[in-house]
């Protein structure tokens, strides 16, 4: 399984939170699937951090790597897709990443009701 971690999945795991479901700590780790981290949610933490709104110590792409996570960059398809989508989801970030999923056949995981009540990209809910 392919797997793209939302921002929010991509910190609790590099933190160790608490907040994923067994079900996905298990997707995430299980060696049989890859697990991407977009350049949309390196960039949104190191916005956030550089604002205050997000304590992050280190590197958040060094992390990417330090996770064992495949990097994805954004691509002209992607902008394109993310600009195209008939949804109203207003964080740009979120838009990128579901854009991505779909162009990249990518399950989503995240904790998002917002992208959960889209049904365009497949997903999987990091909660418990």
């Amino acid at each position: 399984m392919d797997l793209l971690l939302d921002t929010h999945v991509f910190l609790w795991w590099d933190a160790g939170a608490d907040p994923i479901s067994p079900g996905v700590r298990a997707a995430i780790a299980n060696p049989d699937n890859r697990v991407y981290v977009s350049a949309a949610s390196v960039w949104e933490i190191a916005i956030k951090s550089s604002k205050g709104k997000l304590a992050f110590t280190g590197s958040p792409s060094a992390a990417v790597a330090l996770n064992s996570f495949l990097p994805l960059a954004i691509d002209p398809v992607h902008a394109e897709r993310a600009g195209g989508l008939e949804w109203s989801h207003p964080d740009p970030f979120d838009r990128m990443l579901v854009a991505q999923a779909q162009a990249q056949n990518l399950t989503l995981v995240h904790a998002d009701g917002v992208i959960a009540d889209y049904r365009g990209v497949a997903q999987m809910w990091a909660r418990p």
